[in-house]
C-alpha cells in the first residue's frame, strides 16, 4: 500500500486544500465534457445544413480540445486544462464568424 492515506475518523474532514484542489478536479472535468458535448452537437447540427466545412471543422476541433482539457482535468492538471478549455472555446468560436 503505498501513498496509502491513513484512515480517517467518521468527523474527520480533509484538510481545506484537499478539498479545494478536488472541487476544481471536478470543475475542470465536468466543464470540459459539457462543452465537448456542446462541440459536437454543433457540429453535428451544422455539418447536416448547406454551411462549408471548416464550420463543423471548428466546432468538432472545439471539442476534442474540450475532450482533452476534461482528462486533464480530471488527472488533476487544472492550469493546463482550463487553457486547453480557452482553446477550445476560441476554435469552436470560429464556426460563428460568418463566411
Amino acid at each position: 500500500m503505498l501513498d496509502a492515506a491513513p484512515p480517517h475518523e467518521p468527523g474527520d474532514e480533509p484538510p481545506e486544500g484537499v478539498s479545494v484542489a478536488r472541487r476544481a478536479r471536478w470543475v475542470a472535468a465536468g466543464t470540459g465534457a459539457l462543452l465537448t458535448l456542446a462541440g459536437l452537437g454543433a457540429s453535428l447540427l451544422r455539418l447536416s445544413g448547406a454551411a462549408p466545412a471548416r464550420i463543423p471543422a471548428a466546432y468538432a476541433v472545439g471539442a476534442v480540445l474540450c475532450a482533452c482539457a476534461a482528462v486533464l482535468g480530471h488527472r488533476g492538471r487544472t492550469r493546463r486544462a482550463l487553457w486547453l478549455l480557452i482553446a477550445g472555446v476560441m476554435v469552436m468560436a470560429l464556426g460563428d464568424e460568418p463566411a
